[in-house]
């Protein structure tokens, strides 16, 4: 694939995780439940877990917009998918905190962090 095309589509991929991490991390203000539901119960205080995951969450993704902070943004998100991970595990113990989301799709969700951990570095490369 030529340079200028990689680019390209990393640019597209780019703007796409942007949005999708600043949508999410809105969505844990505007609806906090789900979120506050999957923490788990070792932790303290969910919500303001659920506000500090959503704040670095949508500021992870308006920083891969801006050249300047994009590569720190990106190491941000791979900080925050890791800090997330024991929500997904309790939610694959827990299936009933997931809603309806079937137990297969909470368990496939698991290696796909890493697909997002290695999608936040790579739109995030200078």
């Amino acid at each position: 694939m030529p340079e200028a095309t990689k680019e390209r589509v990393r640019s597209v991929v780019r703007v796409m995780a942007a949005l999708a991490m600043i949508g999410v991390g809105v969505d844990h203000f505007v609806a906090p439940d789900f979120f506050v539901r999957i923490v788990p119960r070792v932790l303290p205080a969910p919500l303001v877990l659920v506000w500090v995951s959503g704040f670095f969450e949508a500021l992870g993704g308006l920083g891969l917009l801006i050249p300047r902070v994009r590569r720190a943004a990106g190491i941000g998100l791979v900080a925050l998918y890791i800090a997330v991970f024991p929500a997904n595990i309790n939610m694959c113990i827990h299936p009933e905190l997931g809603g309806s989301i079937p137990l297969w799709a909470l368990w496939l969700r698991l290696p796909f962090q890493l697909v997002f951990i290695a999608l936040a570095l790579w739109v995030s490369r200078k």
